[in-house]
């Protein structure tokens, strides 16, 4: 497991990088702001350089999703769509839920919701 630090506020939020049979999950807790979506384009970035068979985006865990958290999924979604590689985005809370409804990414990502503690097994 890879946990990517996003710098000097690594307190808020925590990444990790799981390959998991020739896919990616990353996996993020905390808040996803202008301070910490840095770390997260880096971790979706890493995958995606690896050339997986699918990208899983779990954000269960995350609490908050501001507009750089919601430009690097969307820059992630066409990265994917570049490579033919599939990306899903998983989500439990109705913050994060509604600002990817609110701002269309949510039917453009395909996110699923999901019960808090079951997205390990998605």
């Amino acid at each position: 497991m890879t946990t990517v630090s996003p710098g000097p506020t690594s307190e808020l939020l925590a990444v990790d990088a799981i390959p998991v049979d020739g896919a990616v999950r990353i996996v993020c807790a905390g808040e996803v702001d202008c301070s910490t979506a840095p770390a997260l384009r880096r971790a979706l970035d890493g995958a995606f350089a690896d050339r997986p068979r699918r990208v899983t985006v779990d954000l269960e865990a995350v609490t908050f999703l501001d507009s750089a958290g919601l430009s690097a999924l969307a820059v992630a979604h066409r990265t994917a769509d570049q490579a033919g590689v599939p990306m899903r985005v998983l989500v439990a809370t109705r913050a994060v839920t509604r600002a990817l409804q609110v701002t269309g990414l949510w039917d453009l990502l395909g996110c699923e919701t999901v019960h808090p503690g079951t997205a390990g097994a998605a």
